[in-house]
């Protein structure tokens, strides 16, 4: 809330492209060949403009999901600026920067966001959304975008959590697909990570990280969390039954699709990236670090890549066919000089906020517990 309610209509340009930069490289450097940025703060072109900046200073591929949580989403698509913007950065520019169209139905009866969705439509771009965020996003915003015909093959629900089984059937229903990031749902509350409920629906899944800010771009931490909630979620149920599970549901080869194909299907790209096949663009990650006790015995592929991989082990990374990172360091990037960005930044932020409202979005209140009593007490009081 600290962003979005608060702080976030602070940031200048140069903040989202530092922010952009910073995030894309160590995308790259976690072996993520692509990624989408679920753009909150996009209050101006001009912010816009700096996001896609950074972009192609980052030698990877990127989809900008163009939001601005300052407004609805029914006021700024409509503005000539944006499609202008659209039309000068994306059209016909190749596949190695996207664009889609970011915002989240409220479940207001009158359904505004309708709008923005016509938008998308009209400009053949996809629309991802939160979905089933607990007390933001719930049922009545999926019943709204099924009714007005508004969630399709090309809509992305993000979190997916919190939701009824109508809600699921109708996102299974329509062909959308579900991007689970599990090191917030843990974290922020927007409900259990919905793997295990997902696959019940068929609904096809993908793996993303919500923010780079409080979390990290690293896939391997992501399909690590991903399958641990899932694999505990199904021992609770199971457990609520007086069951035992000795074979687990969710396997390992799964968890790297979703972190893979999984992707580019919900991008609507697997045709071109995701899988390593003839006819694909050659965006490789390579695994190796022989000084590593990590590496070896690799049994099963899969599980090592899932339950063992770390971000060190990541030697080689093509985008393209361009090298972008090699024996373990990225190929062609100044460091240096992000670095002094990232902290021209903070500097900046930290003073036009001043020192108070820093320090509590910094150390934010932590509430006071309050214990249990103990009702077998074995010692006198």
């Amino acid at each position: 809330m600290w962003y979005y309610l608060q702080h976030g209509k602070n940031f200048r340009p140069q903040d989202i492209y530092v922010g952009n930069l910073l995030s894309g490289l160590e995308a790259i450097d976690a072996g993520v060949t692509t990624s989408v940025d679920w753009s909150h703060g996009l209050q101006t072109i001009e912010h816009a403009d700096a996001a896609v900046d950074a972009f192609e200073a980052v030698n990877g591929r990127f989809v900008l999901a163009y939001g601005n949580i300052q407004r609805g989403p029914w006021e700024w698509t409509a503005e000539p600026g944006f499609t202008d913007f659209y039309r000068r950065r994306f059209d016909g520019k190749g596949d190695r920067l996207g664009f889609q169209i970011a915002f989240d139905v409220t479940g207001d009866p009158a359904f505004p966001e309708k709008a923005a969705f016509e938008v998308a439509r009209d400009l053949g771009v996809r629309v991802t959304t939160h979905a089933g965020v607990w007390g933001a996003t719930g049922d009545d915003s999926i019943r709204l975008m099924h009714e007005n015909d508004c969630m399709g093959p090309d809509t992305i629900f993000v979190h997916a959590s919190s939701l009824s089984d109508d809600s699921y059937h109708r996102i299974a229903a329509c062909g959308g697909h579900a991007s689970v990031s599990t090191e917030s749902e843990q974290s922020a509350g927007q409900g259990y990570p919905s793997t295990w409920k997902l696959r019940q629906f068929d609904i096809p899944i993908s793996l993303s990280h919500d923010t780079t800010v409080w979390w990290s771009a690293d896939l391997f931490t992501a399909m690590r969390t991903t399958i641990g909630a899932d694999r505990a979620r199904q021992h609770l149920e199971a457990h609520a039954h007086q069951e035992t599970v000795t074979n687990l549901d969710l396997r390992c080869e799964e968890v790297v699709h979703w972190a893979t194909r999984g992707g580019a299907a919900a991008l609507g790209v697997e045709d071109r990236v995701g899988s390593l096949e003839k006819g694909k663009r050659a965006d490789v990650v390579l695994l190796k670090n022989d000084d590593s006790p990590v590496m070896f015995p690799i049994i099963n592929p899969y599980g090592h890549v899932v339950m063992q991989a770390q971000r060190n082990e990541v030697h080689t990374v093509l985008v393209d066919g361009d090298v972008v990172k090699h024996e373990g360091r990225l190929v062609g990037v100044d460091l240096a000089r992000a670095r002094a960005a990232a902290e021209e930044t903070v500097s900046y932020l930290a003073d036009s906020l001043g020192a108070e409202a820093w320090e509590s979005g910094m150390c934010p209140e932590v509430p006071e517990r309050q214990k249990r009593e103990n009702p077998y007490q074995y010692t006198k009081k």
